[in-house]
């Protein structure tokens, strides 16, 4: 829409899904359809959910009969089934945006139908045919890019930015908090910005504060960018928002993956950054404050270890991944016009 306001714009997507809750404020139009996801809901729910999916390709023929668009993307999830199927049995151009090292089951099945493949990883590729992928890197928000342009602060406190996803991590929190007795003097010499989600807002602080450590405790952090921007390592998950926008800054970080994730698909990105040395990975199930306290010092102790991270880092990001696959996407649309022409000629 900044390249040309006169585009129109459709989301599709579920009643239960964030976007119900979100699109309206932000001034995008929202249909919705009759879908649930497959895997990992037991069998009766999975038996159910493929009931539902001949209703939901009826109701995605019928919106985007309505809507006429020229081009459907889907990004992973499994309302996007549906209506992308629906799209190339009516003949319009289609493309799927993968943010994860590890293909989802829907993007897998879409993968062999669409016309083009955006992946975030090299990696992902093979799971495609080969002339449909481009290597885009996930888009991120817009801010981030204004932000990282701006020159870092010099001679202020080490800063550690903790956060697990927008609802935070139980987990992480817990390991940050025991980790201040194992990082002993350290301690003193760190600011901490940690987001925990809101449950565990409140206890998380009264500790610090009891262990007299230097952190600023919030249950959602709203400009990201600012915090990457602050930041000389990251505690975090392994989502592939997270891991776009930490490859986007250039940063360093200690990866925590989430264990139920779907296919396990946040060890899969993961695993993409600490190859390529551009981050460090601590399973869950290993995770102890002794050990993340180690890791902690070990780059705090180690600048130009930090760095080369923090090269490594941004090295796998694109800051420009948004316009890239917008260029690919209008592409597409010409090259469908184009073969109209041909065939009206």
């Amino acid at each position: 829409m900044r390249r040309n306001r006169g585009d129109r714009i459709l989301f599709v997507g579920t009643n239960k899904g964030i976007e119900k809750r979100v699109l309206g404020d932000l001034g995008f139009s929202l249909d919705t359809i009759d879908v649930e996801g497959i895997k990992g809901k037991g069998w009766m729910k999975s038996l159910d959910a493929m009931f539902r999916l001949p209703g939901a390709l009826i109701q995605s023929l019928r919106i985007i009969r309505k809507f006429f668009p020229e081009l459907v993307i889907g990004v992973g999830g499994y309302a996007s089934g549906p209506v992308v199927l629906a799209a190339r049995l009516l003949g319009i151009r289609t493309a799927i945006a993968e943010q994860n090292a590890l293909p989802g089951l829907t993007n897998r099945i879409l993968g062999k139908m669409v016309d083009r493949v955006f992946v975030s990883f090299v990696q992902t590729g093979r799971w495609f045919h080969t002339r449909k992928v481009m290597v885009s890197g996930n888009p991120i928000r817009q801010g981030f890019a204004a932000e990282m342009k701006r020159p870092k602060e010099r001679n202020r406190p080490f800063t550690l930015l903790v956060f697990g996803g927008s609802q935070g991590a139980h987990a992480i929190n817990q390991a940050m908090l025991e980790a201040q007795d194992d990082l002993g003097p350290l301690r003193d010499r760190l600011r901490i910005l940690h987001q925990t989600g809101s449950k565990d807002r409140e206890a998380v602080a009264h500790t610090y504060q009891a262990k007299g450590a230097t952190a600023e405790v919030l249950p959602f952090i709203m400009d990201m960018a600012a915090a990457y921007q602050t930041a000389d390592l990251l505690v975090c998950r392994a989502g592939a928002t997270s891991i776009a926008e930490i490859t986007a800054a250039g940063k360093a970080s200690i990866l925590i993956p989430f264990p139920a994730a779907v296919e396990d698909h946040q060890t899969k990105n993961a695993e993409v950054l600490v190859q390529a040395g551009a981050a460090e990975m601590i399973p869950e199930k290993e995770l102890t404050g002794a050990r993340l306290a180690d890791a902690i010092r070990r780059y705090y102790e180690s600048p130009e270890l930090l760095r080369e991270m923090e090269i490594r880092s941004a090295g796998l990001g694109n800051i420009r991944a948004a316009a890239d696959i917008v260029d690919a996407c209008l592409a597409l649309v010409q090259q469908g016009d184009n073969r109209m022409g041909e065939a009206h000629g």
